[in-house]
């Protein structure tokens, strides 16, 4: 029995360092065809020389939408179509609320959320008409937990998450998937290379807390190469989930996070109910 695979088409943002970079040699070195996106096309320059036209090298900042929209169009024309899409550019803006600038608050919301929005929305209506397709959006366990010093960021993971959800149900019509994967602890360079907001002594606890509380969830670093793994077996699920974690430890955090949260709306149900009223005269 032949074990065959058609290849896919692949649009990778994020595509030259972290995370991004790994999978992007996986999806090449499987036979897969990928364009892949950074804001430094330079970078990814080793991958066009190993793969040559197998993959398609762009640079691209994911909050410029007319040049998301010929990215896709180049991307599509390239290759006859983007079989999956993967969310990967992001950073990440330490800092508490009063901490950051406007612009810096600006940017990550803009390049987090709104640069998946942007991109997903290029290329819906390709798979929309071939009734296929596969959205991966790279979110984080902080798309599902609020941390201190971590809020803006945290909004933007949850807006990514929020609006994913949204586009399952809108998109299973038509054949269309959607993940949400959500790492843990990876050692993939995203702080240090993220802008980083002023620190201001009133806050130095909320930094204390962060770090603490990473510390005290036993959260361990995991291997950034087997996320590629892990990536390429969700992108060849039959029926892939609307989230999946990876790395340990996420689950246990999160049983944490929703038992505190509905011990607490239990504890003040009586002001919902309060709230509620009697609109029927009872």
């Amino acid at each position: 029995m032949s074990t065959s695979r058609t290849p896919r088409n692949w649009f990778l943002t994020g595509a030259s360092r972290g995370l991004g970079a790994h999978w992007a040699e996986a999806i090449l070195a499987r036979g897969d065809r990928l364009t892949a996106t950074s804001r430094n096309a330079q970078a990814l320059r080793p991958l066009v020389d190993r793969y040559g036209d197998q993959v398609l090298a762009l640079e691209l900042d994911v909050a410029d939408t007319a040049a998301v929209n010929d990215a896709v169009s180049t991307a599509e024309k390239q290759f006859g179509g983007i079989d999956v899409l993967v969310n990967n550019a992001g950073h990440m803006l330490h800092g508490a609320l009063e901490e950051p600038t406007d612009d810096q608050i600006r940017a990550q919301i803009d390049v987090n959320y709104l640069g998946a929005v942007w991109t997903t929305r290029a290329v819906l209506p390709g798979m929309r008409e071939r009734r296929s397709g596969h959205i991966m959006q790279v979110s984080s366990l902080g798309g599902l937990v609020a941390y201190p010093a971590l809020g803006i960021y945290n909004a933007s993971k949850w807006a990514l998450e929020a609006m994913s959800q949204s586009l399952a149900a809108e998109v299973a019509a038509y054949g269309i998937h959607v993940t949400l994967i959500e790492p843990i602890m990876f050692p993939s360079g995203l702080t240090a290379s993220s802008p980083q907001a002023r620190q201001d002594p009133a806050y130095q606890h909320a930094r204390e807390a962060l770090y603490a509380g990473a510390q005290a969830a036993g959260f361990v670093l995991g291997d950034t190469a087997a996320t590629a793994d892990a990536l390429l077996a969700v992108a060849d699920a039959p029926a892939p989930p609307l989230r999946v974690l990876f790395g340990t430890g996420g689950l246990d955090a999160l049983r944490t996070e929703y038992a505190s949260r509905l011990a607490a709306l239990e504890e003040w149900d009586h002001i919902s109910r309060l709230a509620q009223g009697k609109p029927n005269g009872e």
